[in-house]
């Protein structure tokens, strides 16, 4: 099989292993709920930018099987890979294997265990077992730092958002906006991806700073003025695929938001084009009274960060639909 930049992946036997464990207050169904939902990663774990579900299958005993494509923060640039995912509920374990590796990867595989401490809480364990295009120094050390940082980044980020205490998904919640237009897919795709024109085609974008040292691969710090004539800075990388689909990670979310992870879709519908906006986003509880006062609510904060976020998107929408 090739990889979707049609290269050939060419497997070897895993040689090395890593662990890495956390200990949380959280209880292990909270903990395996969080890392079982793919779709949730972007906004809970700081190094996913996206993930594309691309099959599902259901085993006995409420087991079930699911492959998606990931793009990722590793080192200091971003990767895609495929992986398939084995998840069994009952005992709290979740099985992976990378399809499709980058290098100097050259196979991936392991495991989540969530395992109930006796004293309470949780101890996480993630397992990385994996070959390498060579082992030399430099190249395992490389290997070494990658996985820390990210299994690191990613336990903490569970304990984070089950050890809030409140549902996942009064935390956690994703939307979408759409519009439809005659314009072709290529032109409202090219005013998406030329951000740094933000600033003179939409009302809302005071200022962006877009670099591009990798075809496809943008950073981009943004200034914006919310309704109320306050301005946010936020900093995103985003991954673009040519005519397609835009996806976006912000590295620096508002202050309400633990994660904010988008898509921008488009596609041929009508004889035009659909424009899709997606965001999926987690909340910072303990900003809540700050930013909305004493006896707001979750459900207050979710209806204000889906009005504030949807009202840009309707704007970059509408103007998109209009790019000729």
């Amino acid at each position: 099989m090739s990889r979707e930049d049609g290269q050939m992946t060419q497997p070897r036997t895993p040689r090395h292993h890593r662990e890495h464990t956390l200990i949380s207050t959280a209880s292990a169904d909270a903990l395996y709920s969080l890392a079982a939902d793919v779709r949730r990663w972007p906004a809970v774990f700081e190094p996913t930018v996206y993930v594309r579900l691309l099959e599902h299958g259901q085993l006995e005993h409420g087991e079930h099987t699911e492959r998606f494509q990931i793009w990722a923060t590793v080192g200091a640039g971003v990767r895609t890979w495929q992986s398939r995912r084995e998840l069994d509920p009952r005992r709290r374990r979740i099985g992976f294997a990378q399809e499709h590796t980058t290098a100097p990867f050259t196979a991936m595989r392991g495991g989540w265990e969530f395992q109930s401490l006796p004293t309470g809480g949780t101890r996480i364990v993630l397992r990385h077992d994996f070959a390498l295009t060579d082992d030399t120094p430099a190249t395992l050390e490389w290997a070494d730092r990658a996985l820390d940082t990210n299994s690191e980044k990613e336990l903490a980020a569970l304990a984070r958002i089950a050890e809030l205490g409140h549902p996942v998904d009064e935390l956690v919640f994703s939307f979408t906006d759409t519009v439809d237009t005659a314009a072709p897919a290529a032109d409202a795709y090219d005013f998406v991806n030329r951000s740094d024109l933000w600033p003179q085609r939409l009302p809302h974008v005071g200022r962006v700073l877009l670099t591009e040292d990798e075809p496809g691969i943008q950073v981009m710090e943004m200034d914006t003025v919310t309704a109320d004539g306050s301005a946010h800075t936020t900093r995103s990388v985003r991954v673009c695929t040519p005519g397609r689909r835009i996806v976006y990670k912000q590295l620096l979310p508002p202050k309400m938001l633990l994660g904010h992870s988008g898509r921008w879709e488009f596609t041929e519908h009508d004889g035009g084009t659909r424009i899709a906006a997606e965001h999926t986003v987690a909340l910072n509880p303990a900003a809540v009274p700050e930013l909305l006062g004493a006896d707001a609510t979750l459900a207050d904060a979710r209806n204000h960060i889906r009005e504030a976020l949807s009202r840009n998107s309707r704007s970059t929408l509408a103007h998109a639909a209009a790019a000729r």
